[in-house]
């Protein structure tokens, strides 16, 4: 079980990298109970962001947004989580 927190772009794509590019690729989240949802945009801030012209001073930051909730996250997802159920 890995529990690396994956803080940059270069991590996560090394992270990914061991996979087959066709594979499937979902968000889980943990509320109440564990739930799947596909995963719907990549966009960075300050650089996606509509602004008013003033040149941006905040660092960027690549968000994953969630999309349509899937279901249920299966057992076997929890469990290689580390999520208790």
């Amino acid at each position: 079980m890995n529990h690396t927190r994956l803080a940059t772009v270069g991590e996560a794509i090394a992270a990914l990298s061991a996979y087959d590019p066709t594979t499937p690729l979902r968000v889980a989240t943990r509320p109440g109970y564990p739930m799947h949802h596909h995963l719907a945009q990549v966009v960075c801030t300050p650089d996606d962001a509509e602004g008013d012209g003033t040149p941006p001073t905040d660092p960027p930051v690549v968000w994953l947004g969630v999309g349509e909730q899937i279901g249920h996250l299966p057992a076997s997802a929890a469990d290689a989580l580390g999520w208790a159920r």
